[in-house]
Parts: structure tokens; sequence; C-alpha cells
């Protein structure tokens, strides 16, 4: 045999080896987990909406608080309204913000809170959405700020003759700035706001906890990725996953790590994919979608994976969870796949699935027993029955994080407009 005719040979068999070896890594593609009997248990919902008929309802309406992304600080998204706000809606008011919403508002003295996407924070009034004060803070932005003792904290990914961002405090009433931290890195992670202290990631992997009177530093921790998503916190724990693929429990208290966890289901099982969605956590589990195209659920308690569940492509929506009034315990979210998944919280198996098309990258949201989500690709925001996923609503507004709601009025983000919608009846 001659020497060509040798290497001819090699080179067939290398790819056939290539090949074969590809068809193993198809056929072998890590499968869903199902661990039934990892820890499951019931958690109350909380802040309740106030009764509207009741005697000072007009003054707990004004002072309603949706202080967080996701409206209480597990991160669920789940507001338990009463069932007369429900579509048909009619619109109150419409605010242009000529400019990119990636995230929702938070809500607080009668106004709420918006960041555009060029660093301006802007206070507008609830009843009629005119805005109340405009400050303009850094370069680029994308999250939701959070409230607490009457100041607005504003995370920015990058500020003004800088690359790197910052974290400021507002004064929510007249937009007064109280004080800056310059960061190292860019941030995104909408802060969670605890015991006068706020709580945030950042990109060079880093989570801080500061002072809320003064932005000092109480600690900080070293992640082994970026922390882009918003830090849940429940049973005095901080959960949060990061861009190398980890899941994290961090004592409140002092930042000390309770347990990390790593994922493994990309690249056929070879490396993890990143976490950018924001953690739920709710009847002792922790729910985050994972660009390895799975929604994931841990035991809160020690990091146990419970299960997975794969969809067609990228999850970036993080989850909303919720036991609605003659329902199970559910979650939901969107995958860039176009599809609205409804799992059993406790398995990860199938309730429904609403295939809507486009791609779907913002969080979802529960208000009532209707969950609401947008879609980035059509730029439009879906309502769907919690139960049933048959579709109750439609607005031809809507591009990442849908709703909020303080019981009475649906606060809807489009793209670069804010509308306020009540129930037609």
């Amino acid at each position: 045999m001659t020497g060509r005719k040798k290497l001819l040979l090699a080179a067939v068999g290398i790819v056939v080896v290539l090949v074969g070896g590809g068809a193993v890594f198809a056929l072998t593609r890590p499968g869903d987990v199902s661990n039934p009997n990892v820890e499951f248990r019931a958690e109350p919902t909380e802040t309740p909406v106030p009764d509207t008929p009741a005697q000072g309802a007009k003054d707990r309406l004004r002072n309603f608080q949706w202080a967080h992304y996701g409206y209480s600080k597990d991160r669920r998204k789940y507001l338990p309204a009463n069932t007369a706000l429900r579509p048909p809606y009619r619109r109150v008011w419409a605010w242009d913000g000529r400019g990119l919403l990636e995230f929702s508002p938070v809500m607080a003295e009668g106004r709420l809170f918006i960041v555009k996407n060029n660093g301006a924070v802007y206070a507008l009034d609830k009843k009629t959405g005119k805005p109340r004060w405009r400050r303009r803070l850094g370069t680029l932005a994308a999250a939701s700020p959070a409230y607490g003792n009457g100041r607005i904290f504003v995370p920015m990914l990058t500020r003004r003759g800088s690359k790197n961002g910052l974290i400021a405090a507002l004064r929510a009433k007249d937009g007064k700035l109280l004080w800056q931290r310059p960061l190292p890195s860019r941030s995104e992670s909408s802060p969670l706001f605890d015991g006068d202290r706020v709580y945030f990631g950042s990109e060079n992997g880093t989570v801080y906890a500061l002072r809320a009177g003064d932005g000092g530093v109480e600690w900080t921790y070293k992640a082994g990725g970026a922390v882009k998503c918003a830090i849940a916190l429940a049973d005095g724990k901080l959960y949060f996953g990061d861009y190398s693929g980890r899941v994290y429990a961090l004592r409140e208290r002092n930042g000390k790590e309770v347990w990390s966890t790593g994922t493994s289901g990309a690249s056929f099982g070879l490396r993890s994919g990143q976490f950018y969605s924001t953690p739920a956590v709710a009847y002792g589990r922790v729910f985050i979608g994972n660009t390895d195209h799975r929604m994931y659920s841990f035991a809160s308690s020690n990091g146990k994976l419970a299960w997975t569940h794969t969809t067609g492509n990228y999850v970036y929506s993080s989850p909303a969870v919720a036991q609605v009034p003659n329902g199970k315990p559910t979650v939901y979210f969107g995958s860039y796949d176009g599809k609205f998944y409804a799992l059993d919280a406790r398995s990860g198996r199938v309730r429904w699935i609403h295939r809507d098309g486009g791609k779907i990258s913002g969080g979802a949201t529960v208000v009532g027993d209707i969950v609401y989500f947008s879609n980035f690709a059509k730029r439009d925001t879906t309502g769907l029955g919690a139960r049933t996923g048959r579709e109750v609503f439609h607005f031809d507004r809507g591009a990442f994080n849908p709703v909020i709601s303080d019981g009475r009025t649906i606060f809807l983000t489009g793209h670069s407009s804010l509308y306020a919608l009540r129930p037609r009846r």
C-alpha cells in the first residue's frame, strides 16, 4: 500500500470517528432529572392586596408597595389580586419613555419608579402617568430599581467617563442624590432592600451587601462568574446564579456560603450553561432558568437538584411561582423557543404549554389568576389563565418584563412606553 493510500485511509478513519463521536454525543445528551423525594413545603404568600371598599382603602391603595423586581423579596412574581382585576381593560394613561424600557418599574408613595436603558431614572404619578422628577445617573442601565425607607436604589451598567458602573440611592420624594458608589465592573442586577441593607451582583462576580444609609460595604462575596440576575431572599439566605453555571446560597447576615452547586447541561453535558434568569424561591425550592435550555429546581436548604425541564432554546426568563385559587403550585416561564410553560412546582411535569412563536426573553408575572408575559420578537404582551393556559388578554405592546399591579390597575411595560390599564366594568 502506498503512503498516499495510507494517508487517505487514515483521514477517512478520522472522519468516521468524529462523525461517530458526534452521533454518540447526540444520543447521550443528558436528559431531564427528576428527584421526587427532594424536600417540598408550602410557604405563605406575602402582602395581600387591600380591599378597596374598606375604610381608608384609598390611602392604602396610594401607599401600596411593589418595592422590588418580582414583587416579594423571594422574587415569586405573584400578586394575589382580587378577581375583579380581569380583562377586558381600558387604557387610563400612557407615558412615552422615548427609549428602551427593558425592566418594569417599582411602586411606592403613589409613584412608579422606572429606569430607561440610557441611564435616566423617572418618577411617575401612578394616577396620571405624569413625571414628578427625572435624574440621569449613568449612560447605560438594564434593571429595576428597589425601594426602601423612602429611598430608591439604582444600579448602572456604565457611568459617565467609564466602562464600569455604579450603585446610587435617590430620595423617592424628589430624586435628590443621597449617595453613589462607583463599581469596578458593570451591574445589571436589580437590587434587594432588606434590613437597611442593599444586595446586588455585578459582572466581575462580586455580590455586595451595602448599608442603605450611606452605601458603605458590609460584606462582599466573589462568585465564579458574572452575576447579572437579581438576588432572591428567603429564610435568611440570599440565592442567585452566575455565568459560570453555578447556583449559590449565602447567609444574609455575613455573606458566608451555605451551599453552591454546578450544572452541566450545555454542549452535550460537557460544560455549564449560564444563569441570567432571576431565581424565584418558594415551597422550599429555588427555581431558575439557564441558557442550556433548561429550567432548574433545587432544594433551598442544601442545593440538591430536584428536577430539570428542557425547552427548545435559551431560558433567560425569570420564572413566576404561584398557587392561584383552585390551582396547584406551578412554575411559569417562557423560552427563546417561543413557548410559554406551566410546570408542576414539585415534580417539573408539564401542566400546559402555550405556543406563542417569536422569542420570550423577559420574566413572567402572575396577577390574580392570570399569568402575563411579553414576547421580545413580536413586541406584544399576553395574559393566560394560570390554571388553563387559555389566552384571556392580548396587548400590542411589550418586549421584556410585562406588568406590575397594585390590585386595582395593571401597569404594563412596552418596548419604550408605560401604560395604565383598568377593567372596563
